[in-house]
């Protein structure tokens, strides 16, 4: 890949990146009950299921959920079912009272946060979609395709990475003030619950 195409891809895949959606929030969530450095493994999950969505879109199978209107809702409507339930139930959480037991704890186990990260991100056929009209746009044909795959997806996984965990991992400690009482906590579990529904119901809602 030249030098000029993949800054491009560079600058793409940064204003892609701190678009805020369900992954961001889904960052955020988990960095606020489980800390800063434990929000990695959800992120890591999220980059997973982006790594698959670049596969499906290579193998050609994308072109086919595009093109397939039962098929790109059935996908669609699971998404958003699944976000609205994560909302639901990040809405009716109890508050962690003991704040420092949580910690030492290690809350949500890592493999936990992996998996939710994963079908987050998995079940969003856009995501497929997008990257069917995104990739084309970087991928010469003329030269040998899988080590341009292969840059084009380590390179946006890199960049989201760093965005998520950098960006809207970080971001999240200035709310860390409302989970020293229970009050707050509540407060949080709310907001953060009413975001994944927003986010499930747009995703259903909208074409």
């Amino acid at each position: 890949m030249q030098i000029s195409l993949w800054l491009a891809l560079v600058g793409a895949g940064t204003l892609i990146s701190f678009t805020p959606g369900a992954g961001a929030i889904n960052t955020m969530s988990n960095s606020l009950t489980s800390g800063f450095k434990r929000s990695i493994w959800g992120i890591l999950g999220q980059q997973a299921a982006l790594v698959v969505h670049v596969v499906i879109v290579a193998l050609g199978v994308g072109v086919l959920v595009a093109s397939s209107p039962v098929a790109f809702n059935v996908i669609r409507y699971a998404g958003a079912a699944y976000l609205v339930y994560l909302g639901i139930r990040q809405f009716l959480s109890k508050p962690d009272l003991d704040q420092e037991q949580a910690a030492a704890l290690g809350n949500e186990p890592a493999w936990s946060m992996f998996r939710r990260g994963l079908w987050v991100n998995l079940l969003n056929p856009k995501a497929i979609v997008f990257f069917l009209a995104f990739m084309p746009q970087f991928i010469r044909p003329e030269q040998p395709l899988l080590p341009q795959y292969l840059v084009l997806t380590a390179t946006v996984v890199t960049i989201d990475i760093l965005v998520m965990w950098f960006f809207f991992a970080l971001a999240a400690k200035s709310f860390q003030r409302f989970t020293h009482n229970a009050h707050g906590q509540r407060i949080l579990s709310r907001i953060f619950g009413v975001l994944f529904i927003g986010v499930g119901i747009l995703l259903a809602l909208i074409h």
